[in-house]
């Protein structure tokens, strides 16, 4: 064999062996070690991957479980209590109980209520549409019925319905990754907590407009009046910004607000009947 070829033969094969030493080495100083308990919580979490939990993915959310002191501020609202519960197993650590949420929309505005003034002729998406004009109505703080919410559920836990034009949450489906939140630019979604028996009472208007302007767009909007504050004996009614609310945590379900508001603004889920609304009229007496 040439002598030249077997000398850079050997130089090659030496200089392999020492990069290979020195790779070794780098590799043992700056070895990034994982705990094994990472792997087990991301056995026992729903892979969905939905970001409801507040992390990138399952495996984030699984690494922040196994450094956490405690779980408080920690939920997978997917998996919910159950899975929670075996990761406090593994990990010795204690679950605390959450409160399971739903999505809710907080717009009422069908075309019966909210009259089109405008035709929209550009992409179908709600972010677009926002960011070009108030809508085709002249509300500007509905929804604009483009489903952008509903692209963005990867449960199949909404749909757009054609008669409303708004879209519906299927409660039992709903996990409250929070998707549909953020896809909404009006931000008129929103997480509540969840009842027995999917009950709600909650304001469903984000008009933030004076009460006569409010109305005058859309015959269902919260005016303000304060007549829900009034009645509620339990403080869970604000009203800020031209708009009530209604905090979930609060309310006990007792329905007067619903009966006292006058542009029935407020509204009531499976509930059993109740009293039909008494509408007052003037009456004109002659002299």
């Amino acid at each position: 064999m040439n002598p030249t070829i077997l000398i850079t033969i050997i130089s090659l094969s030496l200089l392999a062996l020492i990069a290979s030493v020195i790779l070794y080495f780098v590799a043992q100083k700056f070895k990034v070690y994982e705990d094994p308990r990472i792997d087990e919580i991301q056995e026992i979490l729903p892979a969905a991957n939905c970001g409801g939990c507040g992390y990138a993915g399952c495996r984030n959310f699984a690494e922040a479980l196994v450094k956490a002191d405690t779980f408080d501020g920690l939920n997978c609202p997917v998996g919910g209590a159950e899975v929670m519960g075996l990761a406090a197993q593994i990990l010795g650590k204690e679950a605390l109980a959450v409160d399971p949420l739903v999505a809710v929309l907080l717009c009422n505005g069908t075309p019966e209520y909210r009259p089109r003034t405008s035709k929209y002729d550009g992409a179908v998406d709600c972010r677009i549409s926002h960011s070009l004009y108030i809508g085709e109505t002249d509300c500007s703080y509905g929804c604009l019925g483009y489903g952008d919410c509903v692209r963005a559920c990867e449960f199949d836990a909404m749909y757009m319905d054609t008669t409303t034009e708004l879209p519906v949450i299927i409660d039992d489906k709903c996990v409250a990754c929070g998707a549909c939140v953020k896809a909404c630019p009006r931000n008129i979604l929103e997480l509540r907590k969840k009842a027995k028996k999917d009950r709600k009472i909650y304001v469903a208007c984000s008009n933030c407009d004076k009460g006569g302007p409010a109305r005058r767009a859309c015959k269902v909007a919260c005016i303000a009046c304060g007549k829900c504050v009034k009645v509620c004996a339990f403080d869970a009614i604000t009203i800020e910004n031209n708009l009530a609310y209604i905090d979930a945590n609060k309310c006990t379900f007792c329905r007067k607000c619903v009966t006292e508001c006058p542009t029935n603004s407020i509204i009531e889920l499976h509930f059993p009947p109740g009293k039909p609304k008494v509408e007052v009229q003037n009456e004109t007496v002659n002299g």
